[in-house]
């Protein structure tokens, strides 16, 4: 039988909603610091194409800052709630470095996880203004995404 869902090259963009304290904080972070254009906007919330993907930003100061669980994934605190783009490696190079330039906090600081096996990747973990996880990944081959 095979697959209804789309393969690496055919998937389409998801949307994804969260909450951020202040739209100027984030317009800077998601627009200025990880160059995501700026979409369709209110007062309230604005929308980000996040490497083809669509992302918004909503207005709701008093849903962020919650920091939950974490799992350890190759020693280390992985943040259980996070979300991210999968990149090519050239990409993934140049954001970690001007995220490095630019002073950047890591959760996670840019590294290989899993060398050497399948679903080697490289990866960082960095929190928006909001308190809002995000993983940043790239894979040598996009095809070994969803290898066991």
């Amino acid at each position: 039988m095979s697959s209804i869902l789309p393969t690496t090259a055919a998937m389409p963009p998801f949307h994804l909603a969260f909450p951020v304290h202040d739209i100027a904080a984030a317009r800077n972070f998601y627009g200025d610091l990880l160059g995501c254009p700026e979409g369709r906007s209110s007062p309230e919330w604005v929308d980000f194409n996040f490497y083809g993907h669509q992302i918004v930003a909503h207005l709701a100061p008093e849903e962020c800052g919650r920091r939950g669980a974490s799992s350890k994934v190759d020693d280390h605190d992985v943040p259980v709630r996070h979300f991210g783009a999968v990149l090519n490696l050239a990409q993934w190079q140049h954001l970690a470095d001007k995220l490095k330039a630019a002073g950047t906090k890591f959760v996670i600081e840019p590294y290989i996880r899993f060398q050497g096996e399948p679903g080697e990747q490289a990866t960082m973990f960095l929190h928006d203004p909001s308190g809002n996880a995000i993983e940043i990944k790239a894979f040598a081959n996009l095809d070994s995404l969803f290898v066991k």
